[in-house]
């Protein structure tokens, strides 16, 4: 099987969370023997390769991440220059997120299945994934135990063509945390992450601190 794959991100590869699974994935998806091409949508002068790679291609994942139950309007903004297809076509995706629970996923999920048919294609799943937040600014092992099981993953794909497998359903993690789990996590968030986020902004350059509200 050869798969064309396009990352969705409007990232730049190079700060690309969605890239850095998309390495795990498709190393264990060339170990069961499938072929890939992979084109970034976050540049533009690749547009016109997109498009041609799409005509001529009938396997076809896009890789994406969520951003507040929306995909990235880059994405979108590509998506409306294609033409549906009509040569039985099959498309997948992988939907990752910061969210850890799999419900805070499921919107887009099903947004994407409704794509897949406005494309022409027919739709062969989505691999559903949240926790993804953090692996850019992550390195070595942290960073491999959010991206590295996304191997495993490539290696179903490979097998089964498709992401319906209870393997890549059981790959999501929890639907949504109890509620002792979401008390802790709301804790740690006000505490120990918001710290971390706070220092994670100033590295990127920003001046206000997160909470800062403008127009309030």
């Amino acid at each position: 099987m050869h798969v064309m794959i396009i990352n969705g991100s409007p990232r730049v590869k190079k700060f690309s969370n969605t890239d850095m699974i998309l390495k795990e994935f498709t190393k264990g998806m060339c170990e069961n023997g499938t072929t890939f091409e992979q084109y970034e949508v976050s540049d533009r002068e690749q547009w016109d390769d997109i498009r041609n790679a799409f005509i001529s291609n009938q396997n076809i994942l896009i890789a994406l991440p969520l951003y507040v139950e929306c995909i990235p309007g880059l994405l979108l903004e590509f998506l409306e220059t294609l033409e549906p297809k009509n040569d039985g076509s099959k498309m997948a995706f992988i939907l990752q997120s910061g969210f850890a629970e799999g419900i805070q996923l499921r919107c887009g999920e099903a947004y994407l299945e409704i794509l897949a048919g406005k494309l022409g294609c027919e739709y062969m799943g989505t691999l559903v994934k949240g926790d993804n937040f953090s692996i850019r600014f992550m390195e070595g092992k942290q960073k491999e135990r959010i991206t590295v099981p996304y191997a495993a993953m490539g290696r179903e794909f490979s097998a089964c063509g498709n992401f319906r497998s209870e393997k890549c359903k059981k790959f999501t993690g929890p639907e949504i945390f109890p509620a002792p789990v979401r008390l802790l996590v709301r804790l740690v968030f006000n505490t120990l992450a918001k710290k971390s986020f706070a220092r994670i902004s100033e590295g990127l350059g920003c001046t206000r601190p997160l909470d800062y509200r403008p127009y309030s």
